[in-house]
């Protein structure tokens, strides 16, 4: 148990990393950037864990993964300038 945690949490940092590296002009500052990956590989470990019960580590770093990339996903900024347009009087 305590090796699939701590692969959780490497995989979040690798899954931070690669965000980090691939989009790093639409994400926040690298300190949050890797704790978000890394809390939401565990919180995804953990869950997929509690569903699917003890033997299957395999679907919890699965889980990991998915919780982990959704959780830095919502750090991530628009591409461009937002445009407000005024509404016709």
């Amino acid at each position: 148990m305590i090796l699939e945690v701590l692969g959780s949490a490497v995989l979040g940092l690798i899954l931070a990393w690669a965000g980090a590296h691939r989009l790093a002009h639409r994400l926040p500052a690298r300190p949050l950037l890797y704790s978000t990956g890394v809390a939401g590989a565990l919180f995804g470990d953990f869950v997929t864990r509690t569903a699917l019960g003890p033997g299957t580590a395999l679907l919890s770093l699965l889980g990991a993964a998915v919780i982990s990339v959704a959780s830095l996903s919502l750090l991530l900024r628009p591409a461009g300038r937002l445009r407000r347009r005024s509404a016709p009087a």
